[in-house]
């Protein structure tokens, strides 16, 4: 019989770039040797670089996506992307519930993308507000450093309920990117990587779903978080152009 692969049950949106959300996940999940359960939160119309409409899946069918897949194969973590409205946010929180029943410690990684990197909104609803089921089931958040901003700095998102929080620096200036995490006990600790030419389609996603994948192989959170970033910082230095615009990282690295 073969060997079982980890698993990641994904949520997030479907980018028809192929760029960021679904079909990112899918990559890092797979280039980190575990296998993406990848369930869809809403359709997009996009480009490399804009966002120009967001349809929200329905929850019951987004329900059904996930309970066909929960039935029959164990899941070793979680990552969400947009969920697209506050009801598929409130779904998407009562299966993780329904999860750690049998497996109380199953790892979750949120990244909370609140909007393109232009500004154009990616839910239906209140993004911040959707988002607040999520961060009590939340083990590490990926937030960008515009996002832990909106959604109050790391230390609210942590009374939140959110376990972990590494705030990415990328949207900063200067020749160094400084990526900040702050520990279930409140300690700190930083990575520092060189600032790449360029801007880049889906790093969030590229990063939440390395560190996912990592903990669904069984890592340690602080080795997770350490080898999701090396992994991220060589796709973005891989990154290749389909268009003028954002480039896309190299997800797949020899």
């Amino acid at each position: 019989m073969a060997r079982r692969r980890p698993t990641v049950l994904v949520f997030a949106g479907a980018d028809p770039s192929g760029g960021a959300g679904i079909a990112a996940d899918i990559l890092a999940i797979a280039a980190q040797g575990a296998h993406a359960l990848p369930v869809i939160t809403a359709l997009t119309v996009q480009d490399n670089d804009r966002v120009f409409a967001v349809e929200p899946v329905a929850p019951e069918l987004l329900r059904r996506q996930a309970q066909a897949l929960i039935a029959k194969v164990a899941i070793d973590a979680v990552k969400i992307g947009i969920p697209g409205s506050a009801a598929n946010a409130a779904v998407i929180a009562q299966l993780i519930a329904q999860l750690r029943l049998s497996r109380p410690n199953l790892p979750v990684v949120l990244d909370p993308v609140l909007a393109s990197g232009h500004g154009d909104v990616l839910s239906r609803d209140d993004a911040v507000l959707a988002l607040a089921p999520l961060l009590p089931m939340t083990t590490v958040i990926v937030p960008n450093g515009p996002e832990a901003l909106a959604l109050g700095g790391a230390d609210n998102l942590r009374a939140q309920g959110c376990g972990h929080v590494l705030v990415t620096g990328g949207h900063g200036d200067g020749e160094e990117i400084v990526n900040r995490w702050l520990d279930g006990d409140g300690r700190a600790r930083e990575w520092r990587w060189p600032r790449l030419p360029g801007e880049f389609h889906g790093s969030g996603c590229t990063l939440a779903s390395a560190i996912a994948a990592r903990l669904a192989l069984g890592q340690a959170l602080p080795e997770a978080l350490d080898g999701a970033q090396n992994y991220c910082h060589a796709a973005l230095a891989g990154a290749y152009a389909i268009a003028p615009g954002q480039l896309m990282p190299q997800r797949f690295i020899e």
